[in-house]
């Protein structure tokens, strides 16, 4: 996969749950921070309380080769107990000009709710870039690698994922 087409990945998971259940943690912006490998804490930003379209917060970061980040994420799609999505911007420049353009997002994320079984399916995804962001850079260190580089990136991000959904499905089956 090259860059220009778009690297994207997901993981799901069926959680014995009610839609409900899982939307109030899918929901709260401050729970992946205990759960993912490479998100360390956020903060709405603007007076923001909880998810509405527009709303920004931001995220601190940290990655063995990355280093630590913030950044600024806007909420870009809300419906209730179904659909929450937002795009991460480059408002500190980490990796190059500063930015907090939707068009030139460092990635978009998205979770899915959907009912199944008597639970709820629960898919998130990413879609890397389309802005610069640390792929981009190491792409331009190691254009030869460019496949290569992605690959593992989506690893890295599968493998958070993954480790979220766990810790979101471990809370909503035990009702916490």
């Amino acid at each position: 996969m090259r860059y220009a087409d778009g690297p994207r990945t997901f993981c799901e998971v069926h959680i014995k749950a009610t839609v409900e259940e899982v939307w109030s943690l899918v929901t709260d912006i401050a729970l992946p921070a205990r759960l993912s490998p490479e998100l360390r804490g956020v903060a709405w930003l603007d007076g923001a309380e909880g998810p509405a379209v527009g709303a920004r917060f931001e995220g601190h970061n940290e990655n063995e080769r990355l280093g630590n980040w913030r950044t600024v994420s806007h909420v870009t799609e809300l419906t209730d107990r179904e659909v929450f999505a937002w795009i991460v911007t480059d408002a500190d420049g980490r990796f190059g000009r500063p930015s907090t353009d939707p068009a030139a997002s460092l990635a978009s994320w998205r979770y899915e709710l959907t009912p199944e079984d008597g639970g709820t399916r629960l898919r998130h995804s990413v879609l890397i870039g389309p802005g610069r962001n640390g792929v981009t850079a190491a792409i331009d260190r190691w254009p030869d690698r460019e496949e290569q580089i992605i690959e593992v990136r989506l690893g890295e991000l599968r493998t958070g994922m993954a480790a979220t959904l766990d810790g979101i499905k471990f809370l909503a089956e035990q009702g916490s």
